[in-house]
C-alpha cells in the first residue's frame, strides 16, 4: 500500500468530532496529521474537538442515552473520540467495557468505606494498551500507513502486533531485550517483527524517534510517537467507563499507575470532558499517581516540590512502568497538585505483597503495575493522604499471568504429598 499524498489525506480524513491538534503549552493549532510536537515551542500536541471551538454551542450534545445504546466496548464513546462514525464496522479488537469490581473484601481489610477496582486485564491482549492502540489504528488507516510500530515496555508491543494482525497491517515493534518472557511471547505470537534492543525503554524510544526520520520508517505509524496525540486519547475511555459504571458520576479519588504519565493526564481530561458536556455533575475529585520506587522520577519530584522531573535509570520488577524519562511527568505533577492528590511510590517487596493481597481478597491477579497501585493505595491510607470514607477507584492495568516471575518464588504448593488420606491429614496438621 502506498503512503497517501498530502492532498489525498486532506480530502479523505475522517476523525469524527476531532477538528485539530492543539499544543498543550502554547495553544497553537495544527491541521490533523501524523505529528506530535509543536514547531513553535516544541510542546506536545493533543486532539482538539468540536466542543473546544468558538462555535461549540452549535455542536449537537452527546447524551447518556446515545452512549448507553452503543456497543459494549470503547466504540460506545466514538462521539467523544478521534474516530469515524463507522469504526464499529471495521476490523479491530474492540477493547474496553472491562469490569469495575466492587472490592468490598479489600476495602474491609484496608478500612475503606467504598472501593472499586477498574480491572483492565479483561481487554483482548490483557492490558489497557488495547484501548490506546485501537485509536492509533484508526489514525494509521486515515494516514495510509501500512505498518504499525511502537517502542514498548511489553504490553504495548503485544497490543500493537495483535491489532495489526486483526486489521491486516504489518507490524514491527521494539522492546528492551530483558523484558518478562510472557510479554515477549505475546508480542511475537501475533506475527510481525519483534526487535529486542540492548538498553532501557528510554533508549528504545530514542531509537524509534530516529527511525521515523529515516526512509525505512517513513510509511510507518508509530503509535506512541507520530500517532501519539490520537493514541493517548484511548486512555480517556477509562474515565468514561468508570463514570458510567458508577452511575454517571466521578469518583472522589482515584489511584493511577504512572509510566510516561499519559494515562493519568488523559483520565483527567476525560473527567473534565464529561463535566463540560453535562454528562456528569461537576464535583471535586482527587487524582493520585503511583510509581515503583525503582523508577519513581515523578514521585521524587512531587515530594521535593519541583515542577521538573529528573530522569532516572529504572531498576524495578514493575517493568511496564519502567520509563525513566516520562514525557508527561510535569503534567502529572500539575494534575496531582490541582486536584489535591499526590504522587507516591512503593518498593518491589510492597508490589509483590500487594499483588498477593488483591488476589487473596478479590480474586484479581494483577500484573506488577496493579501491585504498584494497590501498594500506593495502602501507603496513602497509612499516611493519611486518602480519605477512607470517600468513594475510591484503583486501577489494575494488566494481567498477572504476564509477570509471573514477580510472585513465582512465593506462590508455590502449600504441600506436596503422597496420594493418601494419612499423608493429607499430616499435611493439614502441619499447616494448621
Amino acid at each position: 500500500m502506498a503512503l497517501a499524498t498530502a492532498a489525498e489525506i486532506t480530502n479523505a480524513l475522517d476523525f469524527g468530532p476531532a477538528v485539530a491538534l492543539s499544543c498543550r503549552e502554547c495553544g497553537t493549532r495544527y491541521d490533523l496529521g501524523p505529528k506530535f510536537a509543536c514547531i513553535e515551542c516544541f510542546g506536545p500536541l493533543e486532539v482538539a474537538y468540536t466542543w473546544n471551538t468558538p462555535d461549540a454551542a452549535d455542536v449537537p450534545p452527546v447524551t447518556r442515552e446515545q452512549i448507553e445504546s452503543g456497543p459494549t466496548n470503547i466504540w460506545r464513546y466514538r462521539a467523544l473520540l478521534p474516530v469515524p462514525a463507522d469504526v464499529t464496522g471495521k476490523p479491530n479488537l474492540a477493547p474496553g467495557w472491562t469490569k469495575l469490581v466492587k472490592a468490598d473484601n479489600l476495602a474491609r481489610e484496608l478500612g475503606l468505606r467504598s472501593l472499586h477496582v477498574k480491572d483492565d486485564s479483561g481487554n483482548p491482549t490483557h492490558s489497557f494498551k488495547d484501548r490506546v492502540v485501537a485509536i492509533a489504528l484508526e489514525a494509521a488507516r486515515n494516514f495510509g500507513f501500512h505498518t504499525l510500530s511502537c517502542s514498548s515496555t511489553g504490553n504495548l508491543a503485544g497490543a500493537v502486533t495483535a491489532a495489526a494482525a486483526r486489521a491486516g497491517l504489518d507490524a514491527c515493534v521494539f522492546i528492551p531485550s530483558n523484558l518478562e518472557e510472557a510479554k515477549i511471547v505475546m508480542a511475537s505470537v501475533y506475527g510481525g517483527r519483534l526487535v529486542g534492543i540492548e538498553g532501557t525503554y528510554d533508549e528504545v524510544n530514542r531509537f524509534c524517534s530516529e527511525l521515523i526520520g529515516d526512509p525505512l520508517g517513513d510509511k510507518w505509524g508509530f503509535v506512541n510517537v507520530n500517532l501519539r496525540p490520537y493514541y493517548a486519547e484511548g486512555s480517556k475511555t477509562l474515565a468514561y467507563e468508570i463514570a458510567e459504571q458508577l452511575g454517571w458520576r466521578i469518583p472522589d479519588q482515584i489511584i493511577i499507575p504512572v509510566a510516561s504519565g499519559s494515562q493519568l493526564t488523559k483520565i483527567d481530561k476525560g473527567f473534565k470532558e464529561l463535566i463540560k458536556l453535562g454528562l456528569v455533575d461537576d464535583k471535586p475529585y482527587k487524582i493520585f499517581g503511583a510509581q515503583a520506587a525503582g523508577c519513581s522520577p515523578v514521585s521524587t519530584a512531587y515530594k521535593a516540590g519541583r515542577d521538573t522531573v529528573q530522569p532516572v535509570k529504572p531498576d524495578t520488577i514493575a517493568k511496564s512502568l519502567a520509563i525513566g524519562n516520562p514525557a508527561d511527568g510535569p503534567y502529572v505533577l500539575d494534575i496531582a497538585r490541582r486536584t489535591g492528590g499526590a504522587v507516591e511510590d512503593v518498593t518491589d517487596a510492597e508490589v509483590v505483597d500487594s499483588i498477593r493481597l488483591l488476589a487473596r481478597t478479590e480474586g484479581i491477579f494483577a500484573e506488577t503495575a496493579g501491585g504498584v497501585t494497590v501498594g500506593v493505595l495502602r501507603k496513602l491510607l497509612a499516611g493519611g493522604l486518602l480519605d477512607p470514607d470517600a468513594e475510591t477507584v484503583v486501577l489494575n492495568t494488566g494481567d498477572g499471568l504476564k509477570t509471573l516471575d514477580a510472585v513465582s518464588a512465593e506462590a508455590r504448593p502449600t504441600a506436596v504429598i503422597r496420594p493418601s488420606l494419612d499423608a493429607f491429614r499430616t499435611a493439614v496438621a502441619d499447616n494448621s
